[in-house]
């Protein structure tokens, strides 16, 4: 049945669940709208780090030796597909203009207060949906395969401790042993990155955050979104099963955010990184207590309530072509040279699209053009970790209360 509401928020993502729970907080009547389940896509598939440690953002890298790995096409860290590149030329330009050490800078200044954010952002949430069993406050482990990287990951890890307050040790393979025992020789140490949260299943964390908005009243709709359109009471939403009215509406659908704003006049530069997620067993009765990242080869390995979750970097491919394993393959390789992994839980891989922009930082706030629009995506890496904060700054920018961070370095009429 069609319905009338305040606010309308589609897409029940994280950054979605977490927009409708802040506007609901404040009072306002909030409709939730997603073709599917809450917790799914990229809020499910992913290496479950509340990421307070990653204060810069994956930029391109500028050293020489890192872009021909890249350019051979034969890494873990990012694989693509050459005829897709052409497609994504302009978004590959502006990313690697803002990969640039100054702009990143600046662009790691302008994220750094919704990465302050986000750890009490969560913590708020899951005490009140009651979701601590979900959550580790033992932070992750980036583990180093030889001396000389670890003497550099060393003097990172200590910038980042003067330069943003971070909490982080540095680990030789004694050290390391005594965290992770089953972690194999190749493994000569580590950073221990002590402030992030982890999540042993961030699809539960997800629809966990979803419920708690149904107990507090709010309504969750499973629909198919085909369009919106002003009208002269606000907004209309367009459905497979009904026409819904609004005086507002937030568009939260990630990669697929386009779909609804081009037709109004908006195109966000808006590439989705595909990535593979696979859950193995331990070997015998090895047990991994933290994430680990092996930066050099470029996946993460993460404790899940599925088992190991091999987690791939980053796959530059058309959205719908076909699952490639060549990716998770190399990394499973080269992961079984850290850990013990065992067999595979499923059969086939989890795929999913990450929204980038090509200045590494989501659009949150109005769609300018437009009254009562309000937008919510581009958090690529950093959607799990974002979220609550994000949804904190946009009920606030909605309400007309004072934001808790700048938000004009997020705002749609950079790419106008």
């Amino acid at each position: 049945m069609p319905m009338t509401s305040e606010i309308f928020v589609l897409g029940a993502g994280i950054v979605g669940v977490s927009v409708a729970l802040h506007l609901q907080q404040r009072g306002r009547d909030v409709v939730l709208v997603d073709r599917n389940a809450p917790g799914e896509g990229a809020s499910f598939g992913n290496a479950g780090l509340i990421e307070r440690a990653s204060v810069i953002p994956y930029a391109i890298p500028r050293d020489w030796r890192a872009l021909l790995g890249h350019a051979s096409n034969r890494n873990a860290a990012v694989r693509y597909d050459p005829a897709f590149l052409p497609r994504i030329a302009p978004w590959l330009l502006g990313y690697w203009r803002a990969s640039h050490p100054d702009r990143l800078a600046t662009i790691a200044g302008e994220l750094l207060p919704l990465i302050e954010a986000c750890l009490g952002e969560h913590e708020r949430l899951v005490e009140a949906a009651g979701l601590s069993h979900l959550l580790r406050r033992d932070g992750w482990i980036e583990v180093v395969r030889s001396a000389a990287t670890l003497d550099e990951a060393g003097r990172r890890s200590s910038e980042m401790r003067s330069g943003y307050g971070l909490v982080s040790d540095v680990l030789d393979r004694q050290a390391l042993a005594r965290l992770e025992p089953a972690l194999l020789p190749a493994a000569v140490g580590g950073i221990h990155w002590r402030d992030p949260f982890t999540v042993s299943d961030p699809g539960a964390l997800t629809k966990g955050y979803a419920t708690l908005f149904e107990m507090r009243g709010g309504t969750i709709r499973r629909e198919a979104v085909s369009r919106i359109a002003p009208d002269r009471a606000g907004w209309r939403i367009v459905t497979e099963n009904a026409s819904h009215r609004s005086g507002a509406v937030v568009v939260a659908l990630g990669v697929h955010s386009n779909t609804l704003l081009s037709p109004l006049g908006y195109r966000v530069p808006l590439v989705g990184k595909r990535g593979y997620h696979m859950h193995f067993r331990p070997e015998g009765e090895a047990t991994l207590r933290h994430a680990v990242l092996d930066e050099e080869i470029g996946y993460v390995m993460s404790p899940m309530a599925a088992g190991i979750r091999l987690t791939t970097g980053v796959e530059l491919a058309a959205p719908d072509a076909p699952a490639n394993r060549v990716q998770l393959d190399r990394a499973e390789r080269r992961a079984r040279e850290i850990f013990p992994l065992g067999k595979p839980v499923e059969d086939k891989p989890w795929i999913g699209l990450r929204p980038a922009t090509p200045d590494m930082k989501p659009v949150i706030g109005p769609a300018r053009r437009h009254p009562g629009l309000w937008l919510a995506f581009g958090h690529a890496h950093h959607g799990l970790t974002l979220g609550p904060a994000t949804g904190r700054l946009l009920a606030e920018l909605m309400t007309g209360e004072t934001p808790f961070a700048d938000p004009s370095p997020f705002d749609i009429a950079r790419f106008l």
